[in-house]
């Protein structure tokens, strides 16, 4: 980004710092996944998207909630990680995938939360279900509340572990938001989403999610699999500090679940990068002072703004500047003063005030006096 440094004073004037015409163009990428969406999860900008708002089955991808109020309930004391809970009949006969608990057994919090996220265990599910609410239906309250709460509008949950039911559906979007709420919510507890294995009652099993085992800087979340909604996952990956996290479902094989969203974390790597714009340390100009101990003061962007965009387009962000013409004294320190306007292709236009750098004091009355004095003889 170019830089500028501006004296402005007599008028309120819009200055372009930055404006070119190359137009923003990202190579084009196709997905044999049904549904599927990439987010920067840093800015929540929208990468790819591909029926992102269809409301599907999740499988155990939904497992992500289950574990968020789990999570949550440790957080407010309900439970430790160190808690003991007591498996159910129900959580043991559990079909599908398990960790191989048996009714009676006494485990630990830990444990269950490996089996869940690791071995994507449903019986590992019903039994933290039934240790936070007491009942795997009333567990899926909660969940159905903390999906409104994070504004999960195409979602709906009925069970703890993602197995079939046609009132048991999400979208795209709504897993990717709550990974991401997660990831950012509870990072303490983010690192067993990275977990390549677990071994409890003698059986070792692998992390199902096979991105886990490729150098592509991938460290989560969840996969998920049934014969009505096919192959998917929730995969995310943090290279050079920008986290990008992309969901796919529908897909025909476990071949595919890999290879899929493999690409399309290479592309959007490849294809958008992050670019910083405006500096808080850094004055972009002057606004005159009247009457003031001093006749200008340096006015300074109030935050920086990053932003995710496809690296053929990040000349063609234009920042506008305008700042008062001029500003009776005193002056304090973060006034704002003015305002930056940054025109970005596709998106809505971001404001950002500018604010004075320093507190400016006000002449006293005679030298006040003189200076008007001046000015209304034409002198000032």
């Amino acid at each position: 980004m170019k830089r500028c440094l501006i004296t402005l004073a007599l008028l309120l004037l819009p200055l372009t710092a930055m404006a070119q015409e190359a137009t923003s163009v990202v190579s084009p990428l196709e997905t044999l996944a049904k549904q599927a969406i990439i987010v920067d999860a840093e800015t929540g900008d929208i990468l790819f998207e591909k029926e992102a708002d269809t409301k599907m089955p999740t499988s155990s991808m939904s497992k992500v909630m289950s574990m968020f109020i789990v999570f949550d309930a440790i957080r407010q004391g309900k439970l430790s990680l160190d808690s003991i809970v007591t498996v159910s009949d129900a959580a043991r006969s559990q079909v599908g995938s398990r960790m191989f608990i048996n009714a009676g057994q006494k485990v630990k919090v830990e444990d269950l939360v490996q089996g869940v996220i690791v071995q994507s265990g449903n019986d590992a599910s019903v039994a933290l279900a039934e240790a936070v609410s007491g009942t795997e239906a009333s567990f899926a309250e909660l969940m159905n509340a903390k999906a409104q709460e994070l504004g999960l509008k195409n979602t709906h949950f009925t069970n703890a572990t993602g197995l079939p039911d046609p009132d048991h559906y999400s979208s795209a979007r709504d897993l990717a938001t709550l990974s991401i709420a997660l990831i950012k919510t509870f990072p303490e507890y983010y690192h067993f989403y990275s977990q390549k294995e677990f071994t409890f009652n003698g059986i070792k099993q692998g992390n199902r999610n096979p991105l886990l085992y490729r150098n592509i800087d991938v460290d989560g979340v969840k996969t998920g699999h049934t014969d009505v909604a096919g192959y998917g996952l929730i995969s995310s990956a943090l290279r050079e500090g920008r986290r990008i996290v992309v969901v796919v479902n529908g897909l025909s094989s476990m071949q595919e679940r890999a290879d899929e969203p493999a690409k399309l974390i290479e592309w959007a790597y490849r294809e958008f990068g992050m670019y910083s714009f405006l500096n808080p340390e850094e004055a972009i100009g002057e606004v005159k002072i009247w009457l003031g101990l001093i006749p200008t003061v340096k006015v300074t962007p109030e935050r920086s703004v990053q932003l995710c965009l496809p690296r053929s387009a990040k000349e063609n962000v234009k920042i506008d500047y305008v700042v008062n013409a001029e500003t009776p004294a005193p002056i304090t320190k973060g006034q704002v003063l003015g305002k930056a306007t940054l025109t970005v292709p596709n998106k809505p236009p971001i404001e950002v005030a500018l604010l004075a750098v320093e507190d400016v004091g006000k002449l006293a009355l005679p030298q006040a006096l003189w200076v008007k004095f001046k000015r209304a003889i034409g002198k000032e």
